[in-house]
């Protein structure tokens, strides 16, 4: 039996693995599943294991009140030492780009254990731009044993970077994965009731990344606001960050502002059912912009570049920075040409099939018994 510590800390980390552990679940005569979460957004985290049942062996539970980047990968390291020495398992298994799974990659590789990396090889090839998330990314690479990258592009990037060829493995993204195991307990959301679809077109917000805080962020505001006061058939749902620095920023701005909801951030599957209902989403997640072609939502990115090319190639979103009027232009452009809508209206995920965490299981069935 080979034991497998499984690492996350936010919520979109634990959605992305929970198709994981599921899986692995499945063969319990081969893998001995540890799960450590650090647990960066308590709330947000918990709203996504509890569902499922996934309890965690270890909560290192480092968040700490306006944490700088410098203490939580001080804290998270030092945190991980006890644990490593104790389990010490076989594979650490860690997902994305956060600050957590760099740290952890780290920690692994100082007690010499092998790194898996699930969602492998996105790149912007600007260091600031997913900030910190591209070097964070990049670093995983360089300390990982195995990547699971999640299309071709993300494995030719990896090439390019120098990473043996077999060592990569092509398996999709398990964002797929799971939008199919919770679709069937997508429900109503009782808040939505209030908003009548026929007759109004619902914009989802959402914005967050350490890249907009400051100016960026304001500007992202100054052109909801304007969209609201310009078109009355618009009304936006924004499920505010819990960090501080996006709080005080939304809620200075769009507090108030009518047919503007600016809500606590939702339970996943609430957060899908909303995904479903609305008419257009503005959002500077890497998530999201994997999840709308599932179901056939234009995706306006409110960010200079992303790591998340191929819907972009595909039509099915597009970027727009955090630049005011360009932000109100093209949301304006979808509201009122039926065409360009249209255009944008494609349900083909480019980012899988919903078989990614059988093809990683597989592999690491075949590879650890190797």
């Amino acid at each position: 039996m080979k034991k497998i510590m499984i690492l996350f800390g936010t919520r979109p980390e634990a959605i992305k693995l929970v198709p994981v552990i599921q899986e692995l679940r499945k063969y319990p005569r081969t893998f001995k599943i540890v799960i450590c979460v650090t647990a960066q957004h308590r709330q947000m985290l918990d709203q996504v294991l509890e569902p499922f049942s996934i309890r965690p062996d270890y909560d290192l539970n480092v968040m700490q009140v306006n944490q700088k980047l410098t203490e939580l990968t001080a804290n998270i390291l030092l945190s991980m030492e006890e644990v490593l020495k104790k389990e010490r398992p076989d594979l650490v298994l860690v997902q994305g780009d956060t600050t957590t799974t760099f740290v952890e990659a780290l920690s692994a590789f100082y007690h010499k254990i092998s790194v898996a990396h699930i969602e492998a090889g996105l790149r912007t090839y600007n260091k600031f731009h997913p900030y910190p998330e591209e070097i964070n990314r990049q670093l995983v690479s360089t300390l990982a044993d195995l990547h699971f990258a999640p299309t071709d592009l993300a494995k030719k990037n990896l090439m390019k970077g120098g990473i043996d060829k077999s060592k990569i493995f092509v398996t999709g993204n398990t964002i797929v994965d799971a939008l199919y195991m919770i679709s069937r307990k997508i429900h109503n959301v009782n808040f939505l009731k209030e908003i009548d679809f026929q007759n109004e077109k619902l914009l989802l917000i959402t914005a967050h990344r350490r890249e907009n805080f400051g100016r960026p962020l304001t500007e992202i505001c100054r052109a909801i606001k304007e969209i609201v006061r310009n078109n009355p058939e618009v009304e936006v749902i924004y499920p505010v960050h819990l960090n501080p620095s996006v709080q005080k920023t939304a809620r200075k701005i769009l507090g108030g502002v009518e047919r503007v909801h600016l809500i606590k951030p939702l339970a996943y599957i609430d957060f899908l059912y909303l995904m479903s209902k609305c008419y257009l989403i503005l959002t500077d997640s890497g998530g999201i912009q994997e999840e709308a072609p599932s179901f056939g939502k234009p995706v306006l990115v409110l960010r200079e570049v992303t790591e998340r090319p191929e819907a972009i190639m595909i039509g099915t979103a597009k970027l727009v920075g955090s630049n005011r009027n360009n932000i109100v232009n093209q949301a304006e452009i979808l509201l009122y040409n039926k065409t360009a809508y249209n255009k944008m209206i494609k349900r083909v995920n480019p980012y899988g099939d919903g078989k990614a965490s059988k093809r990683i299981v597989s592999t690491l069935k075949r590879v650890l018994r190797e």
